[in-house]
């Protein structure tokens, strides 16, 4: 190597390093990725609280990361969507606040803890309707009287002082923005996903290791055990789980052994990760598993659905339905009205 190539190589080797270390910050201090416990070494991050960014407040979490885990489990959506589908069907709409709007504020909240309502006024100052406003795009300016939507960076809409109702699910470490209360079972939502994701590669991969055979009987002559290498070869694809017969005479005990390698532990495990996120998720989400057509495992059920729903609406709904009455002191009318939640209720 010449002294300008072996100059330029050490060059190089020099620059590496400070090029990986000047990455851009990150905006938040909370990411979706490898599995952390709750108490860390990233608590000192408190103490900075949230993060400002162009005038506005960053929220906590990341609301993009919320928003794809809305969908990793099954029972997860399925929870809020339940809650959100029971809160439409006893909302009054009002002539100002249309049902389809109420739907998309309380999906909002449910998932985010954060549901924003817009006063559209018309050219004279009077109220011409009120909107939902996307909460996964909204953030809080740094005076906390104005908010403005944003595309992760710049701002596309800034409201007007006054025109933005804010519900906010509240938190224990700010006050600027709010937190779903299900947050605690986001790894079980993980899990379930990530369990799913491993079945379905296991049987699109077609030729996994599903045990091992051991042949150590020397009385198998070549063209034996080259037929039956053969025979194991073709047993995948259509046809497959196909039965196989080996005769040996002569053959001594344990000369060919079946050993599975983890295909029975692998079964077994998938079912228990399933039902003990499914159980976690349920939990956080507090919604009996009679309400979302799961079929029990046990003999003995999960009880009565009527019930449950009794139970659910007094202890669940009715306290959900009080915390959207708030926009009626905000807007100085009555626009949030709820019927009862009952369940012989005519549609």
């Amino acid at each position: 190597m010449s002294a300008k190539h072996k100059r330029n190589a050490q060059l190089t080797r020099a620059v590496e390093p400070v090029a990986e270390v000047s990455r851009a910050p990150q905006a938040t201090a909370f990411t979706f990725g490898d599995p952390m416990p709750v108490l860390n070494r990233v608590d000192l991050l408190d103490f900075a609280e949230l993060v400002e960014v162009n005038g506005w407040y960053e929220p906590p979490i990341s609301w993009t990361g919320l928003a794809k885990s809305f969908r990793a489990g099954t029972h997860h959506a399925s929870a809020l969507y339940f809650k959100r589908n029971v809160l439409a069907s006893t909302f009054i709409p009002h002539p100002l606040l249309s049902r389809d709007t109420f739907r998309r504020w309380a999906l909002d909240f449910l998932m985010f803890g954060n549901g924003y309502i817009e006063r559209q006024t018309n050219r004279l100052g009077g109220t011409l309707k009120f909107e939902a406003v996307p909460a996964k795009y909204t953030r809080r300016r740094v005076d906390l009287l104005r908010y403005v939507q944003t595309d992760g960076w710049k701002a596309v809409h800034e409201f007007d002082t006054g025109t933005v109702h804010h519900l906010v699910e509240p938190d224990v470490n700010q006050e600027v923005y709010g937190l779903p209360e299900y947050l605690g079972a986001l790894h079980a939502a993980w899990l379930n996903e990530s369990s799913t994701l491993f079945r379905r590669r296991y049987y699109e991969n077609g030729s996994h290791a599903g045990f091992i055979l051991y042949l150590t009987d020397p009385a198998q002559n070549q063209d034996d055990v080259d037929s039956l290498r053969d025979a194991l070869k073709h047993a995948k694809g259509p046809g497959n789980f196909r039965n196989l017969f080996y005769y040996a005479p002569g053959g001594k005990k344990d000369g060919l052994q079946l050993i599975p390698v983890s295909e029975v532990a692998a079964k077994d495990e998938f079912f228990n990760i399933k039902n003990i996120t499914r159980d976690d998720l349920l939990a956080a989400h507090r919604v009996p598993p009679q309400l979302l057509g799961i079929v029990p495992s046990n003999t003995g059920g999960f009880g009565a659905a009527d019930t449950a729903a009794k139970v659910f609406g007094r202890n669940e709904i009715a306290p959900m339905q009080a915390q959207f009455l708030a926009l009626n002191d905000w807007a100085g009318d009555e626009i949030i009205r709820f019927s009862p939640y009952a369940l012989d209720v005519e549609i």
